[in-house]
């Protein structure tokens, strides 16, 4: 009976459903290359916004209404959900849309950023890379 309690005591001082946030807040990049996304507090939450884009892609968002891409919030309102993960709403702005979606940190250089939409019918996955202090968009 003793070692069962001291077990339930471990696990209840260790918190996997509060993941360090600081972990998952930087700079990244998409898997192409033609976004940058800083990541970081927005009140309790954890927000990304758009710091840098090639020109296709600011052409891409405003051609289809999304308005201006560089300043806009993609990553919105992400909450923990686990180790190492958050749920919060991904906005695509070529779509004027927002899906949900959760983020997971699968290493110190890797995002794994997941939106779904029809109820997780339709799901697209994309591993977004850190960028190091010398990134394109520091120098922005």
């Amino acid at each position: 009976m003793i070692p069962v309690l001291m077990l339930a005591l471990a696990l209840v001082g260790q918190n996997d459903d509060m993941p360090a946030r600081e972990g998952v807040e930087g700079l990244w990049t998409n898997p192409s290359g033609s976004v940058q996304v800083r990541t970081g507090p927005c009140g309790q939450k954890l927000c990304g916004w758009v710091v840098w884009a090639n020109e296709k892609a600011k052409a891409d968002a405003a051609r289809n209404g999304g308005g201006a891409l560089i300043g806009a919030t993609l990553l919105r309102n992400y909450q923990p959900s686990g180790r190492a993960r958050w749920t919060g709403q991904l906005y695509v702005p070529d779509m004027k849309a927002s899906f949900g979606s959760t983020i997971t940190l699968v290493d110190a250089q890797t995002l794994r950023v997941r939106g779904c939409a029809l109820g997780g019918l339709l799901c697209r996955t994309q591993d977004w890379r850190r960028i190091g202090a010398g990134g394109a968009a520091s120098a922005r």
